[in-house]
């Protein structure tokens, strides 16, 4: 099968398209026909020379996590899926997956969840990640309530387009910050007020009940003065400032989303039922997933870049 090999830490110089055998799933295991994948922030990251995933890495590696496709093959144990399904989920090594950006892709049965019907195999592959951070930080982290105020920053980005149109869902006031393209892409997904964090200021607001950070460094820490007492600030990166958290009263998390079959059917519900609606920015061929990761780093991204995959028949 073809896959995108990487055989050291560095950029998108390092990964290769090579010929390797089809890997073999094990007992409650899985062997997916890979359709689709998609882009996120930590295809490249657990990459990079300072990766803090160091220790989980061992190359050659196969890098992405997220896909779509059918299964070809069950392993011992497995229940809930059969040959012939279509699926979408994770199999990154992160994960213990062989990876996704190959033809074929193993994982576990409890990494995947059938497609929504209501779309195809390159909006189910944009999907995992990016939906289910955001699910998980306004759902089981913030509690968001009807009628609170919400701040997203980043929301033009995969996480912070579905967080804005879950937060919508739930009836919660949104403000993003986002800068040229991105402003009216966040309006677009529903966000009640956009700051433009080039030309404005988001530290002069004042009494929100939550943050959602996919930024880091400063724009995180600024960002406790604008909640009220007892409010909570979500963060993808920036492990919790426990000083900023003692001096404003509010509660700080580093997420680690979690990825299971329980939370991508939510997100497969969601789907089904109009809340997520997938965008797509940019897609690539399987041969072209180093322009892909050149583009994430250089390019404004709106949405989510997929990689689609293309069998013979």
């Amino acid at each position: 099968m073809k896959a995108v090999l990487a055989h050291e830490f560095g950029g998108p110089e390092v990964l290769k398209v090579e010929d390797i055998d089809k890997p073999i799933p094990h007992e409650n295991e899985i062997l997916i026909e890979v359709h689709a994948s998609s882009l996120n922030p930590v295809d490249a990251k657990s990459l990079e020379e300072n990766s803090r995933y160091k220790d989980k890495i061992h190359f050659p590696v196969i890098p992405g996590m997220d896909i779509a496709g059918v299964v070809e093959m069950v392993g011992e144990g497995v229940n809930n899926i059969q040959k012939g399904d279509k699926v979408f989920g994770q199999a990154g090594v992160l994960r213990n997956g062989s990876g996704a950006f190959a033809e074929y892709a193993v994982t576990s049965e409890d990494a995947i969840a059938l497609i929504p019907s209501n779309i195809n195999f390159a909006e189910a592959a944009a999907l995992p990640l990016a939906a289910a951070s955001a699910y998980q930080a306004l759902v089981e982290y913030m509690n968001l309530q009807r009628g609170q105020k919400l701040l997203i920053h980043g929301g033009s980005g995969g996480i912070g387009s579905f967080a804005i149109q879950l937060a919508k869902h739930l009836g919660a006031y949104v403000v993003s910050t986002a800068s040229g393209e991105g402003i009216e892409f966040v309006k677009h997904q529903g966000a009640d007020e956009v700051i433009d964090y080039k030309n404005g200021d988001f530290t002069s607001l004042r009494d929100f009940d939550a943050v959602l950070d996919t930024i880091g460094g400063d724009t995180y820490k600024k960002s406790f003065g604008i909640l009220k007492k007892g409010g909570i600030i979500v963060s993808m990166l920036s492990k919790p400032d426990e000083e900023l958290m003692e001096k404003y009263q509010v509660k700080a998390i580093l997420e680690m989303t979690r990825m299971d079959r329980k939370v991508l059917w939510v997100i497969a519900r969601l789907v089904e039922e109009g809340v997520f609606k997938v965008n797509i920015a940019k897609k690539f061929s399987l041969d072209e997933t180093p322009k892909a990761y050149r583009a994430k780093d250089e390019e404004k991204i709106l949405g989510k870049i997929v990689i689609e995959v293309e069998h013979q028949e």
